[in-house]
């Protein structure tokens, strides 16, 4: 717990010596003891420098305490990964039994008295990261936490802990008003919500015509209590969970139909997204049952539970991510359907959450033109029971045949545009030649010094955050303060330093957003960062990794090894981590020297070829010195992988908001940078040397002509002579 504490992001050891702090908190003599062994032997021993230090941070989860600050905006991983096997021989060590599940290991939990214990394995282990959630008292906390607590308990000789022995710090004021105040809002809409059942029949009809769920009776949508908030003619999805199955949340869902008559789906919630960890339909499971279907929105919960009468649950933020602080709730099943949508990114995070979830009892619900999303599937009477049976194992081979494969092929074809990937809003023209981002590639940017390669590839990628693709940045050339402010004036597309009364507008906005930063800078080493990669990628699903930049990640290699082969290693890895983790990457690599004239090409990038081998995708954003200006910008693509398409296009870049966009048209055309002569003088000078070195050239090249004609036949040449004497 002591280290969970320093991970708060505004601790320091003073605060924890404070006997103030300390009567506070609560804690015992033998804790504090306890804590400051283990710190100073944590602090010796630590694998990758961790240090004593005034501010660590860490991302916190907010599911049993909604006053701990999320500081998903930084993450840091300094501790040596836990293992699975490290788990077990600790528990064994500590004589304490357990079950290996699926995704967790079960214990009894240690913050409920042995007699009053409902489940006597209540407390879930996460194999992966360690973290841990006692579903009794809704205690959670770290690996460390655990261990500390343990040893408590040990040195004590007591059977069980105080749940209290985990708290966080005291709420500041605006915290705890800003808790409180969202208490009030869910309170607010849910008794201002009013149920189906008490609607007029034809306002009732109508609300379910506009969601699209007109098949979706009133008995289900009560037996879930959904109900509508009429203000907004929104749909209210309720969040019931803790011990008391208390009100915790609610989710707004607001529907809009577009010019291409095309319903679409907005939905809020309340807490902020940040802190909504529901999976709708959990109090309606039974402690017996062993199935269940897993769908990515709260309609597709109501359709599958009415049409099949199979526990079903649908996860907090659609297919974008899948917390792992819900795992422990699906510990009991036996058999997990995960029928997520219609569509390919659907079918991808059914693949990506499958292995979260354990492999072997999974069963995945293809797309196709026969299996629509439940929601739709219900409303056009199709058979829900036979989709969900003709799901496939998620788990698989190393080898395939064409026939395993075949009805992936079908999909790609049916779904091309889909396939390819996600669509940039700003940048169309980039759309045009790769066709979209797309999980699972490698991406080499490249460009001169100062021409704005962060700036560029921040707006790019925060361009694809906006549209739900979670994005972790690694900045080890700029801190994230300054990458922060850039990529918030690009996204609200002005000068806030001129507008400061709009900051928390924006800044609210912003927040909002699935962005994460790495907290390394300088020089770092690739294990650390890979290891910190991947502790996201299965935290928080993270679909894109940005490294800015290659040549900080070589500092703390073997000096003695090439720093060629180390380059190629480093890439490598990244390579796989993209493969294995359908995690894009795009990794910045500065150009080696160049002359200024001279255009960049792939062969420019710093290194051997391995980066333009391995990358899927590269982009080089080129600069020409101009007269009129400081340079003329445009993106080059000289490798896409995906189908080919290469090319070029310009883009000015708006000092006023950071960004890039496509030049005006009918703008003159600038031409390139060339010296001037420092007077009129040596401009006289330097035209009548021209002029001179041309007359010289007229003639030797005059004299040249005719030399061939007087040697063309040295034998006719000697007879006329010969006749002259």
């Amino acid at each position: 717990m002591w280290r969970s504490l320093l991970r708060k992001g505004t601790t320091s050891i003073r605060q924890v010596a404070d006997p103030r702090f300390l009567h506070q908190r609560h804690f015992s003599s033998l804790c504090v003891s306890l804590f400051t062994q283990r710190l100073i032997q944590r602090h010796t021993d630590a694998p990758f420098g961790l240090k004593l230090r005034s501010e660590v941070y860490f991302p916190a989860h907010s599911w049993a305490k909604a006053y701990k600050k999320d500081a998903k905006s930084t993450m840091e991983f300094p501790v040596s990964p836990i293992t699975v096997t490290d788990i077990k021989q600790y528990l064994r060590s500590k004589e304490i039994p357990f079950h290996d599940g699926y995704s967790c290991l079960h214990i009894p939990s240690i913050f409920v008295d042995p007699p009053n214990r409902k489940d006597s394995f209540s407390l879930f282990i996460d194999k992966t990261t360690g973290q841990f959630l006692c579903k009794d008292t809704l205690v959670e906390g770290s690996w460390e936490d655990l261990q500390d607590c343990l040893e408590v308990m040990q040195k004590d000789e007591q059977d069980s802990l105080s749940p209290h022995v985990l708290l966080g710090y005291p709420e500041s004021v605006e915290e705890q008003e800003e808790r409180e105040r969202e208490l009030r809002e869910v309170q607010r809409i849910w008794s201002s919500s009013v149920a189906f059942s008490d609607l007029p029949e034809d306002e009732a009809q109508l609300i379910k015509t506009m969601f699209q769920i007109t098949k979706v009776s009133n008995a289900t949508l009560k037996k879930f209590g959904v109900r509508l908030f009429k203000p907004t003619k929104s749909l209210v999805f309720p969040w019931f969970g803790g011990p008391d199955s208390s009100l915790k949340g609610v989710k707004l869902l607001s529907a809009q139909t577009t010019d291409s008559e095309k319903v679409t789906y907005n939905d809020a919630t309340v807490p902020k997204c940040n802190s909504y960890y529901n999976l709708f339909g959990l109090p309606l499971v039974g402690r017996m049952d062993s199935e269940v279907v897993l769908t990515g929105s709260e309609l597709d919960t109501l359709a599958v539970s009415q049409a099949t009468g199979l526990p079903s649950v649908a996860l907090p933020r659609g297919v974008s991510c899948l917390p792992p602080i819900l795992l422990p709730y699906l510990e009991q099943f036996k058999q997990v359907t995960l029928w997520l949508g219609d569509d390919i990114r659907s079918w991808e995070a059914s693949k990506i959450f499958s292995r979260k979830l354990g492999l072997k009892r999974c069963s995945l619900v293809r797309p196709g033109e026969y299996r629509p999303c439940p929601v739709e599937a219900l409303a056009l009477g199709k058979n829900c029971n036979n989709i969900i049976k003709s799901s496939i194992p998620a788990a698989h081979k190393s080898i395939v045949s064409f026939k395993q494969l075949r009805e992936d092929v079908y999909g790609e074809l049916m779904n091309i545009e889909q396939v390819a990937g996600v669509k940039w809003a700003r940048f169309p023209e980039l759309n045009r030649i790769l066709k979209g981002h797309r999980k699972g590639e490698l991406t080499v940017f490249t460009g001169p010094t100062g021409s704005g390669k962060t700036t560029f590839i921040s707006e790019v990628t925060l361009d694809l955050c906006m549209q739900g693709v979670n994005t972790l940045w690694g900045s080890f050339e700029i801190n994230n303060v300054r990458l922060a402010k850039i990529m918030l004036t690009q996204f609200a597309m002005q000068r806030l330093e001129e507008n400061l009364e709009q900051y928390d507008f924006w800044a609210d906005k912003f927040e909002e957003l699935p962005l994460y930063f790495m907290t390394f800078h300088g020089q770092q080493n690739i294990k650390t960062v890979l290891d910190t990669m991947q502790h996201a990628v299965y935290l928080y699903d993270i679909n894109h990794v940005v490294i800015d930049n290659l040549q900080f990640m070589m500092g703390q290699e073997n000096l003695s090894v090439d720093k060629f082969a180390v380059q190629d290693h480093i890439i490598g890895a990244f390579r796989k981590f993209a493969t294995n983790s359908s995690c894009h990457v795009t990794l910045i690599i500065h150009p080696r020297k160049e002359e200024d004239d001279k255009e960049l090409q792939t062969a420019s990038i710093f290194g051997s070829a391995k980066a333009s081998q391995e990358a899927d995708n590269v982009l080089i954003l080129q600069e020409k010195k101009m007269v009129s200006c400081p340079g003329r910008r445009s993106l080059q693509v000289t490798k896409n992988r995906f189908d080919g398409d290469v090319g070029i296009f310009p883009v000015d870049f708006i000092k006023s908001s950071l960004t890039f966009a496509a030049p005006a048209k009918g703008k003159h055309k600038l031409r390139k940078v060339t010296a001037k002569p420092e007077n009129e003088e040596d401009e006289q000078v330097e035209v009548a040397v021209k002029k001179e070195v041309k007359k010289e050239k007229a003639e030797k090249a005059a004299k040249t002509t005719k030399t061939p004609r007087t040697t063309k036949n040295p034998a006719a040449g000697n007879e006329s002579m010969q006749k002259k004497k």
